[in-house]
């Protein structure tokens, strides 16, 4: 049985932080929906002293701004880009149309059509989240969406050059430079200044993902996306500098990050404990990464490889992490993560920022029900029928107008009877 070595906060205390949460978006959202415009600019006041006379930047700031950017950090986006976009065609390819004719003069078929705008999320604050600009605008218009806008908040009062850039690179039609839920509520509501779009994707905190929780229905939405969650499945053969290294890299997103380790080894738990520390000393996000370690670290003993992958799965993780002696076994057996990597030569970094799969991934469990963000998630997929003769709406309608009687939907069975009358034998 698994014995818990570290424990991170009680499900009680996290539903306390989340019902704290719904609470503010829920209020902010009424807000927004009563007074427009002018509230999400008093909102991006408070929070960001953001009060420009436009959120949307125009074309000749965009130039301005990626003239200011440096050609290696250019290059450096489109290498990135270019990983991402491959990547994507590849699955957009893996999409397609379909008609059959099912029986004799019955013609079923679906057809994949992209939404028709979209609304990307590119997260600021404290790091300029540039390579959510590719998982989401890129994406979107690799699956053909004809309106992809882009909403980013400033940093220090600034525009964030480097991911206007990539927001540019990656064909953003519109960019807006707004923050926080009030970028999300404005962008799925409309405003005086902005069209509504019909789906919101992109990661954020856990104020940006109650904000698109509560917005659903009114939009789609990708998935609930919360702060980002870091699984490292390890055994004996594993490094501890290693281990601790990636499950830091992904705690220092935020305070709130979980960072959980998975292992057979009792003296590699130890020996990461050590590591984990003595690596905060110099971390530059040691101020937040070890807050996160302390109160959402959890380090897990399991008996075998097995035990490690029914924890696996029970823990649902963003991001999985495997260090083993039989990294297959783990990518056979898992059924519950948003986005595996295998073996000590790749890591979530890569994930996150360019080897070319999509970094926008479910939290909290989601992905139980719901893999990440990819062009599929853009496109929907939507049915038709023909029928082509006489005989086959006949016999159709004769077995329809049965089964409408056994459900007592008499107007449907009126539609099914007609046609029987109308194309059936004389």
């Amino acid at each position: 049985m698994a014995e818990i070595l570290k424990a991170g906060k009680s499900d009680s205390e996290l539903y306390e932080a989340d019902r704290k949460v719904r609470e503010t978006v829920a209020g902010i959202l009424d807000d927004i929906r009563q007074r427009g415009e002018g509230a999400v600019r008093e909102l991006s006041q408070r929070f960001d002293s953001w009060d420009p006379p436009s959120f949307r930047l125009s074309d000749a700031q965009i130039a301005d701004v990626i003239a200011q950017v440096p050609q290696r950090t250019i290059d450096d986006l489109s290498f990135a880009q270019a990983q991402i976009r491959r990547f994507a065609q590849a699955q957009r390819a893996a999409l397609q149309d379909v008609e059959v004719e099912t029986l004799p003069g019955v013609i079923l078929g679906h057809k994949n059509i992209p939404v028709n705008s979209v609304g990307c999320y590119v997260p600021g604050g404290r790091y300029p989240m540039v390579a959510s600009a590719h998982m989401s605008v890129l994406t979107a218009k690799v699956a053909g969406v004809p309106r992809v806008i882009a909403s980013t908040p400033p940093i220090n009062g600034e525009l964030p050059r480097e991911t206007i850039a990539a927001l540019h690179l990656a064909g953003a039609d519109e960019i807006h430079v707004i923050g926080g839920v009030q970028a999300i509520a404005r962008m799925a509501l409309g405003t005086e200044e902005v069209a509504s779009v019909d789906m919101l994707v992109g990661p954020g905190n856990a104020y940006v993902a109650e904000a698109k929780r509560q917005l659903f229905g009114k939009v789609g939405i990708d998935l609930l996306a919360g702060p980002t969650e870091v699984l490292v499945i390890a055994d004996e053969s594993a490094d501890a500098e290693m281990v601790a290294t990636d499950l830091l890299g992904q705690a220092e997103h935020g305070p709130t990050s979980p960072a959980i380790l998975i292992t057979t080894s009792r003296g590699l738990a130890e020996a990461v404990a050590v590591e984990i520390g003595r690596q905060l000393e110099t971390l530059p996000t040691a101020d937040i990464a070890g807050v996160a370690w302390q109160e959402y670290g959890q380090v897990i003993l399991v008996a075998d490889h097995a035990e490690a992958a029914t924890e696996a799965d029970r823990i649902a993780c963003e991001h999985v992490e495997v260090l083993t002696t039989d990294n297959d076994f783990f990518q056979r057996t898992l059924t519950n993560y948003g986005a595996l990597f295998l073996g000590p030569r790749t890591n979530v970094a890569y994930g996150d920022k360019v080897i070319g799969t999509n970094h926008t991934l479910p939290t909290k469990q989601a992905a139980r029900y719901t893999g990440g963000l990819w062009v599929g998630k853009f496109i929907k997929t939507v049915t038709y029928q023909k029928v082509l003769t006489d005989e086959a709406s006949a016999l159709v309608g004769e077995y329809c107008a049965r089964l409408c009687a056994i459900e007592r939907f008499w107007g449907h069975k009126a539609q099914a009877d007609l046609r029987v009358e109308r194309y059936g034998k004389k």
